[in-house]
């Protein structure tokens, strides 16, 4: 058992009804008058669907125990994306509705580690940085310096990220996982 308190972001734990829930962000939050409550936002791993909520800081939850094994994302087709297993080449399948920000990281053949809640596949987690394509970008500015203010670019899996005003279509950046960001060129 684990209290609400001390439940942090990326954790996953179980409802007394059975609910398995991932937490996205957590913070404390002290009103003016009244307790200490600990308000979240969390993903139901099932459905994929995500709400807030606030609980008491000294309720407890079940911490759900999750494995993950190495796999490569080979490709996605009608809604489903399929995983292999690197260890056993055993194919997995997964909603894209339950990955999609996930595969806005990963091209086809990228090393990622899948999720699991004892035979249950319930997710994927993919690595603090990958290199991704510039695929489309408003056109350089000749003199242009890192501090500027940015532009949007698209990258090659469709994700669309601020770069600074010298990044150029065709090249290759290094994206941070975490928060969707521009680390550097590769």
């Amino acid at each position: 058992m684990i209290e609400a308190s001390k439940l942090r972001a990326g954790m996953t734990f179980e409802t007394a009804d059975g609910k398995l829930i991932k937490v996205l962000e957590a913070s404390h939050h002290k009103p003016g008058k009244g307790n200490t409550v600990m308000r979240m936002k969390l993903r139901d791993v099932r459905t994929g669907s995500t709400f807030d909520t606030t609980f008491r800081p000294e309720e407890k939850f079940e911490q759900a125990i999750i494995e993950t094994r190495p796999a490569q994302y080979l490709y996605q087709m009608d809604g489903t994306a399929y995983f292999m297993d690197t260890e056993n080449y055993e194919q997995y399948e997964i909603p894209v509705a339950n990955v999609e920000q996930e595969l806005l990281y990963i091209l086809e053949n990228a090393e990622v580690k899948i999720q699991f809640y004892g035979t249950e596949v319930i997710g994927v987690t993919v690595p603090t940085t990958v290199e991704l394509t510039v695929t489309e970008t408003q056109p350089s500015i000749k003199g242009a310096t890192v501090t500027g203010s940015g532009k949007p670019a698209t990258l090659e899996t469709g994700l669309v990220v601020n770069v600074p005003d010298f990044i150029e279509a065709g090249q290759k950046l290094v994206i941070n996982t975490q928060e969707g960001t521009y680390v550097s060129r590769a």
